[in-house]
């Protein structure tokens, strides 16, 4: 095969190919015809040497042009292979789109499924090799025409190429990796008292040198990601996927506030086939999938504390989805995870059980989820169930549990509505009551202390009115609402705070603004208001100005 060193040589070649055919061709056909014909042949008896000559040119031309032709066919098969790894690509780049917009709360984590399983970028017709070869033209004006479909078509290729070999990333292995991530600025200003800074969770009572304001800014939300895409097995396509940010924490030195430590958030292996998922890793919790929209709060979700469930647990789970009609289908998930309880390892290097590992046994959880078209969009709703285990010990166990709801209902062409909902008891590993899950009198090291677990309920709402396709403005509302009446019975101990918290609320307004693709932009305000079962209320408001680059 001859090898062609360049796109520019390709397309010269192509068009002089193309071109010699379309205007030798019908000429040396007229030619051989002619050559055929027994009275043409005794016209021409007497035609000096040189016509002979002419004849002989004339069929190693054919001979040369047949080469060329040969060449471009094969040259197109190289180009049909190359854009149809382009289109592979593409299907790639439209799930991590969709992945990104559950990120920040624009997509469900269901419409991503549908992205992975085959979805792809519209794109122009591909080439047809053999439509573009001129062989049976019998006119310069269709060989023109052909020729300038080709080029066309050509340069779409090219373009395509170029774009995904961007955004390559080398392997230790023959399968591809991509690089993805957000490089976040959040700049805030903060009126009271909160526990953190850059994205507060809840208000406190301010202290004796707290100041009543401060200003500040921080890239330690920023996420860097890893994508793989490896080989069929047992005829599912496998994927896996590693996110990390810099809210791990602060180095022990001098402006250590900016020096953010790396965090591992997410890792997961995928296997997808048409209908099923099996899915293995640390991720969100799979049973309560939305959040409200926000990029001032990426490092935790929002209304963290003020009833919005999450946390980044390991898991094995199973995804299974059933279609009802062309325009709704099911989707049913089940899985056990690590039995988190919330507790902090105070920055030890070495890995001790939690009161719910110590139970011997995992947490479970369920979800079913139930989506449609109204309106013609995505409705969603889903309910949900989660049971862990925890071991205080001497004999001391408790039960963790959820129940959970969750919807996401479109509401014209430029509004929608989302929440969720939760009951539950002892799920302060799952940032349930305020971070609050178990009560106890005296002290844990004696036999007698007993130990309960904390019942809470809590959940949030959010309306979103999208202006534009790159623009949307949001206004959400929160609340975890821990059952006060049984701090009476256990008055002096909780797992969490100094005092017990009793509500936690907050009310959050936005707008986010995408740029471009690639560039987004976020002013956020947020109220927040903490009040102790002793009956005393902290308030507190943050502004936050965001500016995103994705990568």
């Amino acid at each position: 095969m001859i090898r062609i060193p360049g796109s520019v040589d390709r397309k010269r070649l192509l068009l002089s190919g193309l071109l010699a055919a379309g205007l030798f061709l019908p000429c040396t056909t007229r030619d051989l015809q002619a050559e055929d014909d027994p009275k043409t042949r005794a016209a021409s008896s007497g035609a000096p040497v040189a016509a002979k000559e002419t004849a002989q040119g004339t069929a190693d031309s054919m001979k040369e042009l047949k080469e060329q032709m040969q060449t471009l066919r094969l040259q197109m098969s190289e180009i049909q292979e190359n854009e149809k790894r382009a289109k592979e690509e593409a299907r790639e780049l439209r799930r991590e789109l969709c992945l990104t917009k559950v990120k920040i709360g624009t997509a469900a984590a269901e419409s991503c499924d549908g992205e992975r399983r085959g979805a792809s970028l519209e794109t122009r017709p591909a080439i047809d090799a053999n439509a573009a070869v001129p062989g049976a033209a019998t006119s310069q004006d269709a060989s023109a025409e052909r020729i300038s479909r080709v080029e066309e078509n050509v340069e779409l290729t090219e373009a395509k190429l170029n774009d995904q070999y961007q955004t390559k990333v080398e392997s230790g292995s023959k399968y591809r990796v991509r690089l993805s991530g957000i490089v976040l600025l959040n700049l805030y200003g903060n009126r009271g008292a909160v526990d953190n800074q850059d994205f507060p969770g809840i208000a406190r009572d301010r202290g004796i040198l707290d100041s009543a304001r401060a200003f500040g800014g921080s890239l330690r939300q920023s996420q860097i990601g890893l994508q793989a895409f490896g080989p069929d097995i047992a005829g599912a396509r496998t994927s896996a996927d590693l996110k990390f940010d810099f809210a791990g924490g602060f180095p022990n030195k001098p402006n250590g506030a900016v020096e953010g430590l790396v965090r591992l958030r997410t890792g997961t292996i995928r296997l997808d086939w048409g209908k099923t998922s099996l899915i293995g890793g640390q991720d969100r919790l799979f049973f309560v999938p939305l959040s409200p929209s926000s990029i001032a709060t990426l490092a935790e979700p929002a209304f963290s504390y003020a009833g919005n469930l999450w946390a980044w647990t390991p898991q094995v789970r199973v995804e299974h989805r059933h279609t009802l009609t062309e325009g709704s289908n099911l989707l049913f998930q089940a899985g056990i995870l690590d039995s988190l309880s919330g507790s902090d390892t105070g920055g030890e290097t070495y890995r001790e059980a939690t009161v719910g590992e110590q139970s011997g046994q995992p947490a479970y959880a369920t979800r079913v989820a139930w989506t449609g078209h109204v309106f013609g969009q995505q409705l969603t709703a889903g309910a949900g169930g989660y049971y862990g285990r925890q071991n205080w010990g001497f004999n001391r166990h408790i039960d963790s549990w959820a129940s959970t709801m969750d919807l996401k209902l479109p509401l014209g062409k430029y509004f929608e509505l989302s929440g969720a909902f939760y009951r539950g008891k002892a799920v302060s590993g799952i940032r349930g009551g305020i971070g609050q899950g178990a009560l106890w009198i005296g002290t844990l090291d004696d036999p007698a202390t007993s130990v309960k677990g904390f019942n809470s309920m809590g959940g949030w709402t959010q309306l979103k009115f999208k202006v534009k396709p790159n623009f949307e403005i949001n206004g959400a509302f929160g609340q975890d609402n821990p059952v006060a009446h049984e701090i009476r019975d256990f008055p002096t101990h909780s797992d969490e705070y100094d005092e017990f918290l009793g509500r936690n609320r907050s009310v959050m307004v936005n707008f986010i603004w995408q740029l471009r693709s690639d560039v987004l932009f976020s002013t956020e305000y947020r109220r927040l208001k903490t009040t102790e079962v002793s009956g005393d209320s902290y308030p507190a408001n943050h502004i936050n100005v965001s500016l995103g680059y994705i990568f």
